[in-house]
């Protein structure tokens, strides 16, 4: 570089920077000047570690990134800046001020406690009693799970697993083949599980298929037997008071099942297509959901010497499918998950009248389960949303649980019985078509969303960052009618 009088001068070009005028885009962006070159890549590749590792553990540490850089700020002239000053929307009389922190340790927190992966095939279905972990999966194998480790299995000789239930010491796996299969855990070898028979059993079957009037048409020239499914058996639910047990399937009926005598009481032509759900509620009432857009429910009246299911009414009619339905027991609402990636639920409080919709998913709702105040909803988005029902009758979205690469097939809760503080938490298990199960521990006093990000908002409009990712972005880290 030549001077004004024709000279070769010099120039360190490391070193210029920090004599230069900073420009307008530099001011509007202070808060990068923040950190150094190398804390940049410590921190990016903080974040990349958790996203690949765990993309669904929510972590709440102390941001402490402004405060050891105090001295630097203090001689900057961007402190001074007019773009750097706290806003007027952090002292709003109208923003309350949130009564916790969530990057205290003490915070409760929605999160990741581990995976399970074994390579056989796509989980479809899950089931917890005890200690022991059942799933199902389409490589004809159900596999028992304990204390987050493969402890044993058993195989059935055809059909994929869509439905476990377990009642006592029996397990009742309904299959694609159309079949229901009883197992029995042994008493002396808690990992032996031995076939004793299938629904129907089989000299019912054989009695049944005598007699012609025991027989419907279901399609043209082709009749088959009423207590038998002949489509692939959808989802079971279980009234372990009455001893009953619900299947759904393919083939559009509802059967009822003695567990006791493995008798089909009734079989119900429920709906127009595919049952892709069922599950036995309060008042003695059932809910069936299928692939034609309706939520029918169920009422189980005395009916000569025995009892038999009447249709009470229609909860819900459109052109999506039906792919999911929940009860809370407790509250006495009942939730339905649809392909359009909506959550609508009834209450009986308002005689089973509509009580409104979560929206939180992107595509369809594959699978609910309750516990608590909570709501669990997993979809083909590859996500869960935790929703909270509040005092007054809504509901929050608490967190969105993310990590699964497929979409989520199947959900089971139980009480987390370490936990020794008095806010609740439960135990999610999470099956999905990325062949994994991911096992979550989730509070019911996690604040919602909503809450997290207007933190993480005035925390940003007062100058404040963390370095780990906002929170609220931690903590949300086939439309097929047959399901």
């Amino acid at each position: 570089m030549r001077n004004v009088k024709g000279g070769t001068m010099i120039v360190d070009r490391s070193s210029s920077t920090l004599h230069r005028r900073p420009k307008f885009g530099a001011l509007l962006h202070s808060e990068t000047s923040v950190f150094s070159n190398s804390q940049e890549e410590e921190i990016n590749n903080d974040y990349a570690s958790q996203r690949h590792s765990s993309s669904s553990i929510y972590n709440y540490e102390s941001a402490s990134v402004v405060s050891s850089t105090a001295a630097s700020e203090a001689v900057s002239p961007y402190a001074m800046s007019p773009w750097n000053q706290s806003s007027p929307y952090s002292k709003s009389p109208w923003i309350t001020p949130l009564p916790f922190n969530p990057f205290d340790e003490n915070f409760p927190r929605n999160g990741l406690i581990g995976s399970l992966v074994r390579e056989e095939g796509h989980i479809y279905s899950l089931a917890v009693s005890g200690d022991l972990l059942y799933t199902g999966s389409d490589s004809k194998n159900i596999r028992v799970w304990k204390n987050l480790k493969d402890f044993t299995g058993f195989k059935c000789n055809s059909g994929l697993v869509k439905a476990i239930v377990i009642s006592g010491d029996r397990i009742f796996t309904g299959h694609q083949d159309g079949k229901i299969r009883v197992w029995k855990l042994s008493p002396k070898n808690p990992r032996l599980h031995k076939r004793v028979g299938s629904l129907p059993a089989f000299m019912d079957f054989l009695k049944g298929s005598v007699n012609p009037k025991n027989y419907v048409e279901v399609r043209r020239h082709r009749n088959v037997l009423r207590i038998k499914h002949y489509d692939a058996v959808s989802c079971m639910s279980l009234d372990e008071e009455q001893g009953i047990l619900y299947s759904g399937s393919w083939d559009k009926t509802l059967k009822v099942w003695r567990i006791a005598t493995s008798k089909c009481l009734e079989s119900i032509t429920a709906h127009d297509d595919a049952v892709n759900s069922v599950v036995s509620g309060f008042d003695s009432l059932v809910f069936t959901g299928s692939a034609d857009g309706t939520v029918k429910v169920w009422r189980r009246e005395l009916y000569g010497e025995g009892t038999k299911h009447f249709m009470l009414q229609t909860l819900l009619k459109q052109e999506n499918a039906v792919t999911a339905l929940a009860v809370n027991s407790e509250s006495a609402i009942v939730y339905c998950g649809s392909s359009d990636g909506l959550v609508n639920f009834w209450e009986r409080a308002k005689h089973l009248s509509h009580g409104g919709v979560l929206k939180g998913h992107k595509l369809a709702v594959l699978c609910l389960a309750t516990a608590g105040n909570l709501v669990f909803s997993g979809s083909a988005d590859k996500n869960i949303c935790v929703w909270r029902r509040e005092a007054s009758g809504a509901h929050s979205c608490l967190s969105v649980l993310t990590g699964h690469t497929g979409p989520v097939k199947c959900l089971a809760v139980e009480v987390d019985q370490s936990n020794k503080e008095e806010d609740q938490r439960w135990i999610v298990y999470s099956g999905s078509l990325d062949k994994s199960v991911k096992v979550w521990r989730v509070s019911e006093h996690v604040p919602e969303l909503r809450q997290l990000r207007l933190l993480e908002q005035n925390r940003a409009n007062s100058g404040v960052s963390s370095p780990s990712g906002s929170v609220a972005s931690r903590m949300s880290s086939n439309r097929s009618r047959r399901h």
